[in-house]
């Protein structure tokens, strides 16, 4: 498999107004991926197009549209919504595609590109090289046949909540009361809304965007305000959203941060007890903590390890039949309910769990211990094979020797950011920040990072 320029571990990504997030790259885009749906099988295809509320949205929502509909496609657009509603509404509708646009917990002044296939799921790698290939295409040839026409789906939000609200068959959460933080994001306008119509006491931050501050100060990279709230109102439950309403952080009934690991843990426990946790197995990538497996095995639960990124941990659960898994940034897949993470159905989920239990957020996850861990992100000016720099390669040796099995150290660059990240993984605290110092020291010395960093 060649090594794909556009398309990284979740779509296309980059800053808005820079190559390859234009406008220029953008109509091409549409014309691509109707190119290739023609190619399946030729016809009129319908794509539906979803965003979440950067002001960089407008620009390439139209220029997408126009795309497609140079080449015949008919466009459904949604206007603002979770990542996951696209996912959904995609399949629900018999849509041929589905396109969310956003750069999900990035700043602002980032976008991106996700694009789904008929079924929800995310493209698979082979498709994604056959769209890059036509949108690098030094001349585009002119587009054949009759126009498309755009529309505007006036209930795409109504569609979604039903949706969501089904994955936990509408319970009623009367008596919980929940802070839910939206990030200022895709989730401001149906993540209180679901709550509130299935019960409870709702709480928000985050619910006010202006185009300009999404996951600034708030949601799930920042859930600090959350956690304030939690225990100024005395919630049951806090839920931090990121941009694009796909993954959550959860916060407990004693404001504390509750992390993503804990929450598969929960999650896949509460599965085996019901009989629904297939394999008896949670699907998780190396960036989770140690300590997962460990509380895990005392439960009779496997865990079926992946590569970072939510694609592929669903690539895994479908060749495999799993029917939970994530990551510890907060995506969470429930394959019974929903073809891609959703911070909204999974807050749906753990609340159902705690009802059920009849238990607080902080009991239920008492039984898993984490192993300290240190995990940094340098922004950096390149990014050669790790293997080709000899002193990364021999500090990393080095610290793992020292911590035996006693921990790891898990050195990748991100698929989404010009980032190194650098997990070290250690008995106690101390051991895990001087060995990510170390390393770091060295990423700094042999790479070099950029400004910012």
């Amino acid at each position: 498999m060649k090594k794909k320029q556009l398309f990284g571990t979740d779509g296309i990504r980059g800053r808005a107004n820079q190559w390859p997030i234009t406008p220029e790259v953008g109509m091409r885009i549409g014309r691509a991926v109707a190119r290739v749906l023609n190619a399946q099988m030729p016809g009129q295809h319908k794509v539906v197009i979803g965003k979440d509320t950067r002001l960089s949205g407008y620009m390439l929502e139209n220029a997408i549209t126009a795309g497609l509909v140079s080449e015949g496609a008919r466009v459904l657009l949604t206007g603002p919504v979770p990542t996951p509603a696209i996912a959904y509404l995609t399949k629900s509708m018999a849509c041929d595609a589905g396109v969310m646009l956003t750069a999900s917990h990035n700043p602002y002044t980032d976008n991106g590109i996700k694009i789904f296939g008929p079924d929800g799921y995310k493209l698979n790698d082979a498709l994604e090289e056959e769209v890059e290939a036509i949108i690098l295409e030094a001349e585009l040839s002119e587009p054949e046949g009759e126009l498309g026409k755009a529309y505007r789906i006036e209930d795409a939000t109504g569609r979604y909540i039903e949706f969501a609200k089904a994955s936990i068959g509408a319970r009623s959460l009367k008596g919980l009361k929940i802070v839910i933080d939206c990030a200022h994001g895709a989730g401001y306008f149906v993540g209180p809304l679901i709550l509130e119509e299935l019960g409870a006491e709702v709480i928000t931050s985050g619910v006010q965007p202006d185009g300009k501050n999404i996951n600034e100060g708030v949601g799930a990279l920042h859930p600090d305000r959350a956690a304030a709230l939690v225990k100024e109102h005395g919630a049951d439950l806090g839920v931090c959203l990121d941009g694009d309403a796909d993954r959550v952080i959860f916060i407990d009934e004693f404001g504390s941060e509750v992390s993503g690991d804990k929450i598969l843990y929960l999650c896949a426990k509460a599965l085996k007890s019901q009989g629904r946790l297939e394999n008896d197995t949670l699907v998780a990538t190396v960036m989770s903590n140690l300590g997962l497996k460990t509380a895990l095995a005392r439960e009779g639960i496997s865990v079926a390890e992946t590569g970072v990124g939510d694609r592929l941990v669903i690539e895994c659960m479908r060749d495999h039949g799993y029917s939970l898994g994530g990551e510890n940034s907060g995506h969470i897949i429930f394959a019974e309910s929903a073809t891609t993470g959703d911070g909204l159905m999974s807050a749906l989920k753990v609340l159902e769990i705690m009802q059920e239990a009849a238990m607080p957020l902080s009991r239920l996850v008492d039984g898993m211990d984490e192993f300290p861990q240190d995990l940094r992100g340098l922004e950096v000016r390149e990014k050669p094979e790790i293997s080709e720099v000899p002193e990364l390669v021999g500090v990393i040796d080095e610290v793992e020797e020292t911590l035996g099995e006693d921990g790891r150290v898990l050195v990748r660059y991100s698929g989404t950011e010009n980032k190194i990240r650098v997990l070290v993984e250690a008995k106690d605290e101390v051991m895990a920040r001087e060995s990510a110092d170390k390393i770091c020291a060295v990423v700094e010395s042999s790479i070099g990072v950029g400004a910012g960093a």
